[in-house]
Parts: structure tokens; sequence; C-alpha cells
């Protein structure tokens, strides 16, 4: 005889859900530092904080965003350099001038820069 796998019970009302996050932005979207001097264009997004805790315990206490929010992947431009950023939602808010980023990793992610956001390339969509 096969064990049986036991399916787990129905949610009844009145049961706590777990908080669902929403993603405030998209990928291809441009967006800048709340705090910090940069901007970039998001190349991915994890719906919760999804980095090592070396990396985590490294941003300063005082401004250390919570976990449960989403974070995103930035191919990211300051005045001196491209780099690639990870930041929680919190500290992002839209790019508003209207500008490319310039940065050397978007042709091989994204087609073309139009109305304000990033097309993804065809062979980068699931």
């Amino acid at each position: 005889m096969e064990p049986r796998l036991s399916s787990p019970a129905p949610a009844k009302p009145g049961d706590a859900m777990p908080p669902v996050r929403h993603a405030d932005f998209a990928i291809g979207d441009i967006v800048r530092h709340r705090l910090f001097d940069f901007r970039g264009v998001i190349f991915d997004v994890d719906p919760v904080f999804a980095n090592t805790d070396e990396w985590y315990e490294a941003i300063p206490e005082q401004i250390r965003p919570p976990k449960d929010q989403p974070f995103y992947h930035l191919l990211a431009e300051n005045a001196e350099s491209n780099y690639i950023a990870y930041v929680s939602q919190q500290n992002l808010v839209p790019d508003e001038t209207d500008e490319p980023v310039d940065h050397p990793a978007i042709s091989g992610i994204f087609e073309d820069y139009a109305e304000g956001r990033y097309r993804l390339r065809r062979e980068h969509r699931h």
C-alpha cells in the first residue's frame, strides 16, 4: 500500500493571511534612489529581500529597510560610474527626467527606450 499524501487543511474564515506586497515598479521602469544620488533601470524584482545577511547587515541600522517588501535589481548610474544596485521599494521613486540610463549592460537585456521606459528583449521574457 502506497502512503497517502495529505493536503493542507483549507483556510477558514478568520485565519490570518500573510501580508501580500505588490511591486510598485516593473522591469524596464527607470527609477531614482530616494536618499542617494543615483538612478537606474529595473531588470529584476524580488517580492521580498533575497540577498545575503552580510549585505543586509552592512546597511546602517538607522536606514536599514524591512525585508518584507519588494527589492529591485537595477542597472544603475551616477555621475562617476555604472554598476548594479539592489534597492528596497521604499527607497525608490519614479525618475522624472525622461532620459535613458547610460549602462553598458542595457543592450543585452532591453530592446529599446520609449516613453520613459525600456522594453525587455523577447529572449528574456517568460
